[in-house]
């Protein structure tokens, strides 16, 4: 259970302070939670704001009771980030050694993090490219190999900002494919608006606000005319 409290996010001092989120108050539970709308309209900011990568410049945000302003370490061994852009979160040799790396500080033998590093590569498909050197993999399979380095710590909650805005259609549908079998509550930021079909929500943020909750059609329908109405479509 994810809660945002009356939460505002700003940036910079005096007359050059920007707004980016305002006055957000929102619980989510359910099992596929979808966030979209325009570029610039805060909703990456709120995707960082659910693992403490980002803090709050007014309210609160806890995660299983755990405040992310006082309680960081507990709210990011619950809640686990991928970035848009892999290369970002690859930083091992080969794909293997990449997603064991996260299990390094956790005081397990060898054999605990050779048999969930092997588990987390079945759970993605990359079983057969543990040895392979990380960084030559596609673009689609290094998308993959970064949701398994953090699905190996076991977090009972993931946040994806935009996994698919690099890839092609194939590897897309790939990865949204994967994303559905996920046990684990998924919060996606995304542009790709077929993806959401069948979550259980969507929020829409429009000029730093939640515009609208609700059905991912419903909350579709109202991100195209939020859009629209800036002429932006």
């Amino acid at each position: 259970m994810i809660e945002l409290r009356d939460v505002s996010v700003s940036f910079g001092e005096g007359a050059q302070r920007r707004s980016v989120l305002d006055g957000i108050s929102v619980t989510l539970g359910e099992q596929r939670i979808g966030v979209i709308g325009a570029n610039g309209s805060g909703k990456s900011s709120l995707a960082r704001l659910l693992n403490g990568l980002l803090l709050p410049s007014s309210g609160t945000v806890s995660v299983e009771g755990f405040d992310t302003r006082r309680a960081g370490r507990e709210v990011r061994r619950r809640v686990a980030f991928c970035f848009t852009d892999p290369d970002s979160q690859i930083i091992m040799p080969t794909v293997g050694e990449d997603v064991a790396f996260g299990l390094g500080r956790r005081g397990l033998s060898r054999a605990e993090i050779a048999a969930r590093t092997a588990a987390a590569l079945e759970q993605v498909g990359l079983a057969d490219r543990a040895d392979h050197p990380a960084h030559l993999l596609s673009g689609g399979q290094k998308q993959l190999l970064a949701l398994a380095a953090v699905l190996v710590t076991e977090p009972s909650i993931l946040v994806l900002d935009e996994p698919t805005t690099l890839l092609d259609l194939r590897n897309s549908r790939a990865i949204a494919a994967r994303i559905a079998t996920l046990p684990q509550q998924v919060v996606l930021v995304t542009h790709d608006l077929e993806i959401l079909e069948g979550f259980d929500r969507v929020l829409v943020v429009h000029e730093g606000r939640l515009h609208f909750d609700g059905p991912p059609r419903d909350a579709v329908s109202a991100y195209r005319a939020a859009v629209s109405l800036e002429g932006g479509l």
